[in-house]
């Protein structure tokens, strides 16, 4: 059954007020997903044909499926996207229970999967989004066809100094504390210091991108539930970090049967580039694409380069892809 036939799924002309305010890509398209407990904003870029497979996209901490706008496009030859906004982001509202762990946003994406009927996809996640993926190809492999990771943020035992203030927003109080330090700081005074974060180098977004940034940032920033949602998600990956057992990320990543492209950037100041080799290592079989120049969202900054590579993981597993990119081998 497709998505668009679920009960309590409204199109983008069909949504109120709020989601007015947020961006859509020429092309893309917006619905209202409503499940008990949960309401979900799900953006999907109608693929070129019929008959392609599904993917599912998953953000990061602080991001949106605006994200994936970029990747979304140069792969709808090859696949029918769609990406969510998680809980508390983008255009989702909180979770009625508040739950913002790293096994309650996995257990959020099992629910529209299963509720959607789409499954098994080819699952794409970034940073928390990849933690969050991880956990799902490893308790529910019968959903995933492939698993992309970009920078996704599995368990390190040194983080860099420049991912600790994101870090310390799971400290209790931090958020609200950070609110008021930052409360004299313009939506581009903001903006610039993420794209600082997050981009190997800033200045490969055209104006037309940071203006489209700003204003996605004012309005984040208007919504009552902005630092509770990165606080309490912040705190969730901590905590996911700390599990150990067959709960923990790593363990859970050498449970992984699907097919897995990893992808990491010699610039990412959050998620650090040694992690890579020790992930090609924990995903059995893996691909690993390294980009030196890219930073946390290579899907962002290269999005060209990560689409052919996902086409090359589709090509070595028997489906259809174009020419891929070169990459090393996990």
């Amino acid at each position: 059954m497709s998505s668009t036939e679920l009960p309590g799924v409204r199109s983008a002309a069909e949504l109120s007020s709020p989601v007015g305010g947020v961006r859509v890509a020429e092309g893309e398209r917006l619905r209202s997903v409503a499940l008990p407990g949960l309401t979900l904003t799900v953006r999907s870029r109608p693929p070129v044909r019929e008959g392609l497979p599904p993917a599912l996209y998953v953000h990061g901490l602080g991001g949106s499926s605006l994200n994936w706008s970029a990747l979304m496009e140069q792969l709808e030859d090859t696949v029918d996207g769609e990406a969510v906004d998680l809980p508390g982001f983008g255009d989702s509202p909180p979770p009625t229970d508040r739950n913002y762990s790293v096994t309650g946003l996995a257990r959020v994406v099992i629910r529209y999967l299963d509720a959607s009927g789409r499954g098994p996809v080819h699952l794409i996640g970034n940073s928390l989004g990849g933690a969050v993926t991880t956990r799902i190809a490893a308790v529910r492999p019968d959903l995933v066809r492939s698993l992309t990771l970009v920078s996704p943020a599995l368990p390190e035992l040194r983080v860099q100094r420049t991912a600790v203030p994101t870090a310390l927003l799971a400290v209790p109080g931090a958020a609200a504390l950070l609110g008021r330090l930052t409360r004299g700081l313009t939506a581009e005074q903001r903006t610039r210091g993420v794209m600082g974060l997050c981009y190997g180098d800033p200045s490969r977004v055209t104006p037309e991108g940071f203006r489209n940034a700003v204003e996605e940032m004012e309005r984040r920033m208007a919504l009552p539930y902005f630092w509770e949602a990165m606080s309490r998600s912040s705190r969730g990956i901590v905590d996911a970090y700390t599990l150990g057992g067959q709960h923990g990320l790593w363990r859970q990543a050498q449970r992984v049967l699907a097919p897995t492209l990893l992808v990491y950037g010699g610039r990412d100041r959050l998620v650090s580039y040694r992690m890579a080799r020790r992930a090609a290592a924990a995903f059995r079989g893996s691909r690993l694409l390294t980009l030196p120049e890219a930073g946390h969202v290579a899907m962002m900054e290269y999005p060209e380069v990560v689409a052919e590579a996902f086409r090359g993981l589709l090509r070595d597993n028997g489906e259809n892809g174009d020419n891929g990119a070169d990459d090393d081998r996990g």
